[in-house]
């Protein structure tokens, strides 16, 4: 079965650290940033994607949809938060899948346990992202499986020898 996971972009960028000196410089950045982060993670993880960011309060904001590097990317429109959309997200999701909502919202949390979904807090997913990044290094640099094998250890006239006697019929 295949995972979901829904996140609360802001709910992010103002949880973890890695945003806490960047927020001044505008939101654009940080936006840009954690798309890259939870693209690399699904690519990672082989999970599908969705984060949202509200604009319920921008002034003739115009809801948007779109997909990047992988990850589908939702800016609400003027009066729609990002809960709402979310809810929306995960009552089409839950039939094709397990969704983890990545939340803090508390209110947010017994709604999208009601439909079916599972919640996981910005702290918790930010450690789960940090261990799909380490384990998809480590896998990136596993040697290769052949290079611990004997024969190729051995010098080339010794390995022509036993070829040899491998081959040779009984």
């Amino acid at each position: 079965m295949r995972d979901f996971y829904v996140v609360d972009g802001y709910n992010i960028i103002h949880a973890w650290p890695e945003y806490e000196n960047m927020i001044g410089t505008g939101l654009d950045h940080c936006r840009d940033r954690l798309i890259d982060i939870l693209a690399n993670f699904a690519g990672l993880d082989g999970s599908s994607v969705t984060v949202v960011f509200d604009a319920h309060l921008v002034k003739s904001g115009m809801g948007h949809h779109e997909i990047i590097h992988g990850i589908e990317v939702y800016y609400t429109q003027e009066g729609e938060t990002a809960d709402s959309l979310i809810e929306r997200i995960v009552g089409d999701l839950g039939k094709q899948g397990n969704v983890y909502v990545v939340t803090s919202d508390w209110d947010e949390q017994k709604v999208i346990f009601g439909r079916g979904a599972y919640r996981l807090t910005p702290k918790e997913f930010r450690t789960q992202v940090l261990k799909t990044n380490k384990r998809g290094r480590e896998d990136y640099n596993k040697p290769n499986p052949t290079e611990g094998y004997l024969e190729d250890k051995l010098p080339n006239d010794i390995r022509i020898i036993l070829e040899k006697w491998r081959r040779r019929k009984n």
